[in-house]
């Protein structure tokens, strides 16, 4: 189908089993890499002996954990909290007092792809530790609706804390179990958890702050444009995009942002 690998299966096959996603689930994956979405198929539909993506669709309209299975595999939910802590210490010394003096502490903020809940749930500690978590806004969004419950119920691995300082792991969460943790209350009830589909649902407006981290480099390069523009369009003027530490944006000035340190992107005030 592509230069970079060669399927076992029927290529028309494939394309029908893009298109009956859309229709029977909602789930529009032509935006991302066709490369590494149809190897990742192709190894499930060899797990199964199937002979066709047509007899795996079948299998993923009457099995909800087959279902979950190819989620899981299609968006790779690895994260952790404090993910390259250099860049959430740049965030809360450098971007966010400039955020927090401009809106009086009443920020709005999204996690874009936010998978199990690490992200907007850092994002939440950050925001506590400055004093203005009561006044602002979380939102973390998915289209995997398992891993969003998992976000809601907020218990992770004691690996998923791997970068977060004693202080405040002593602080912010209580041990539940040998090597599980859950994040307190007072920090899980500030996010709210939402299931998004970023390539095709519209967004919402005025954000100071949208972190998507680990995300796009999903995406081919015309989906990529079409969501920084999307999240361009979300960010009020002087808001910041945090994106990934292998997804610099190399348009962003024909998009409309200045590059204001490696990985974070301003909307320019007009």
């Amino acid at each position: 189908m592509n230069e970079y690998y060669i399927s076992q299966f029927d290529d028309k096959d494939y394309e029908l089993f893009l298109q009956n996603l859309i229709k029977h689930f909602d789930l529009d994956l032509r935006g991302y890499k066709q490369h590494r979405l149809r190897r990742r198929t192709d190894i499930l539909l060899k797990k199964y002996n199937l002979k066709s993506y047509s007899e795996y669709f079948e299998l993923l309209k009457k099995d909800r954990e087959k279902w979950d299975e190819f989620l899981n595999k299609l968006t790779i939910n690895v994260t952790e909290f404090f993910r390259n802590p250099d860049k959430w210490v740049f965030l809360k010394n450098n971007i966010l007092p400039e955020i927090i003096k401009e809106d009086n502490g009443k920020i709005k903020a999204w996690s874009a792809g936010c998978s199990t809940g690490e992200e907007p749930y850092t994002l939440a500690i950050i925001l506590d530790i400055l004093g203005v978590l009561r006044s602002s806004t979380i939102i973390g969004g998915d289209f995997d609706e398992d891993a969003l419950e998992k976000a809601k119920l907020g218990v992770y691995p004691e690996k998923s804390l791997v970068n977060v300082p004693e202080n405040i792991k002593l602080k912010y969460f209580k041990k539940v179990d040998e090597d599980k943790y859950e994040i307190i209350e007072r920090i899980k009830k500030r996010v709210d958890f939402k299931k998004v589909n970023l390539l095709l649902d519209d967004f919402d407006k005025n954000f100071d702050l949208i972190i998507c981290r680990n995300v796009v480099i999903y995406f081919d390069m015309e989906a990529k444009d079409k969501l920084y523009n999307k999240f361009y369009e979300s960010l009020k003027p002087g808001g910041v995009l945090f994106v990934g530490s292998t997804e610099r944006i190399f348009n962003y000035k024909e998009i409309g942002f200045s590059s204001i340190a490696p990985f974070f992107y301003k909307k320019e005030k007009k």
